[in-house]
């Protein structure tokens, strides 16, 4: 466990309990925030399924769309390569 650096090595002193305080009320400020934000999602996912939408397949969607478009590419040519090694057609 780390300490906040002290000017005194003296393990007596106080911590900044202000400084303290005002990290924690922030911390659990950005955890309600991330909450409401994955409820928000969670009610984009259910409106595009309510569209007629397939929800796993907009997951994957999102997942891919995330990644370095070099290292899609990669991946995808090793797989066309993969399933073409195995008598699939890409």
């Amino acid at each position: 466990m780390t300490y906040p650096a002290n000017s005194d090595s003296d393990m007596g002193d106080p911590i900044a309990g202000d400084q303290l305080k005002s990290i924690v009320e922030r911390i659990e400020r950005l955890e309600e925030e991330k909450k409401t934000i994955a409820d928000d999602i969670k009610e984009v996912y259910a409106e595009a399924k309510g569209n007629g939408y397939d929800v796993k397949v907009l997951r994957m969607v999102i997942r891919i769309r995330k990644r370095d478009a070099n290292e899609r590419a990669e991946e995808e040519a090793l797989l066309d390569l993969y399933l073409q090694a195995v008598g699939e057609s890409a």
